[in-house]
């Protein structure tokens, strides 16, 4: 049985530390506003951690009432074209969705800026170098076959 050795905490050395991957995140021409960074850290056992900010968000709903996004790996290493050439979520084992290795929780937007952070056992530095990281317009309904629904690529961002 695999089992996190805890405790385990993230210190603040460890959120200053230059990451040891990152993706900047662009907006595609419906949002081009939108921006970001997703950086990633090796860390002392099995997987990485993942921490993602947004700016500029689109805003769905009223003030202050928290909007949500798809958020994945993709295969592609490639943003062109409005992000079509990304290709589908990164998925080296053939599982159904939501258990595709590159499905991510989603991110919740306050006003346009998200912050998140989590630990991904299933992931290695050498699984996302290359690859997108994809922000969807819709939040991701983990059921959908392929891909949860979750709408357009609104912005993308290349991991290396």
């Amino acid at each position: 049985m695999n089992q996190f050795p805890y405790p385990f905490t993230i210190s603040r050395d460890m959120m200053d530390a230059p990451p040891n991957a990152y993706a900047l995140v662009n907006g595609g021409l419906t949002y081009p506003d939108i921006s970001g960074i997703v950086r990633f850290y090796d860390t002392p056992y099995k997987g990485i951690i993942l921490i993602a900010e947004f700016f500029r968000l689109p805003l769905y709903t009223p003030s202050n009432i928290p909007s949500f996004y798809g958020f994945h790996i993709h295969e592609l290493g490639d943003c062109s074209h409005n992000f079509d050439n990304t290709g589908g979520h990164y998925n080296p084992n053939n599982q159904p969705h939501p258990y595709h290795a590159g499905d991510l929780p989603p991110i919740t937007s306050c006003n346009g800026y998200s912050w998140m952070c989590v630990y991904i056992q299933q992931l290695h530095l050498k699984d996302v170098i290359g690859r997108t990281v994809i922000l969807h317009a819709m939040a991701d309904d983990f059921t959908t076959q392929p891909s949860g629904n979750s709408g357009q690529k609104i912005a993308c961002g290349i991991v290396q």
